[in-house]
């Protein structure tokens, strides 16, 4: 249980680094031209296919891994607490992991087909890709209902239980509402649950490790006789 929960710990301040090299990514490298032509975008992912790939392999394939270590660390940590809502949440947190790593090899698989369509039509490879951006959008880029609805529904249960901090926990509150507020299609929205759940990660895996490192058993001493 210690071992799973060690796990889980680290899994989530990774899942905070993973967004903090998305954000940066797309902050300061990111220059895909929005107001351009569909062959100007079009050879623009096609120049930077490699390094757009593995970005979004790691938001969204090394993401969901990482998230189902710690979708089974909590669920672990709060089944004893026999609550409802535990249940509820972690089918929602599975479908959430199954979503992110769908979104990844959806977003991957179909970046590579609409660069091939190139040679053919340009018109017809912007179309194609745009059509899998919705796709991408959709399940896991722009809507976090699911996401928000594990976060909040743990986060109810380990206040009821006084698992964690109090303050760990209503910041867990904010970050659900807020993910669960972008199913209106709004960016800013998006931004917020992401910053947050930045934040909500790293505290809850320092809270993890230190409560696994806590609950370690005391190994006995064998005692030397001085006879």
């Amino acid at each position: 249980m210690n071992n799973l929960q060690k796990a889980a710990g680290i899994s989530a301040i990774f899942e905070a680094l993973i967004y903090i090299v998305a954000f940066v990514y797309f902050g300061a490298f990111w220059a895909y031209p929005s107001e351009g032509t569909a062959l100007e975008k079009m050879a623009y992912l096609a120049e930077n296919q490699l390094a757009f790939s593995m970005i979004y392999f790691l938001m969204y394939a090394v993401f969901g891994i990482f998230l189902a270590v710690l979708v089974i660390g909590l669920h672990e940590k709060l089944k004893p607490t026999n609550d409802p809502i535990v249940k509820v949440g972690s089918v929602f947190g599975v479908v959430w992991v199954v979503l992110v790593i769908a979104s990844g090899m959806l977003a991957n698989i179909g970046l590579s087909h609409a660069i091939s369509l190139m040679d053919l039509s340009t018109e017809k490879a912007f179309d194609m890709w745009r059509m899998i951006s919705v796709l991408v959008e959709s399940l896991g880029g722009g809507n976090e209902l699911v996401g928000g609805l594990w976060v909040l529904l743990v986060s109810i249960a380990a206040l009821k239980a006084k698992e964690f901090s109090q303050g760990l926990n209503y910041l867990g509150l904010i970050v659900g509402v807020f993910g669960i507020a972008t199913i209106y299609p709004e960016e800013v929205l998006t931004e917020i649950f992401g910053i947050t759940q930045i934040l909500w990660f790293v505290w809850l895996g320092l809270s993890m490790l230190r409560q696994s490192h806590a609950s370690k058993p005391i190994q006995p001493t064998a005692n030397v006789s001085t006879d």
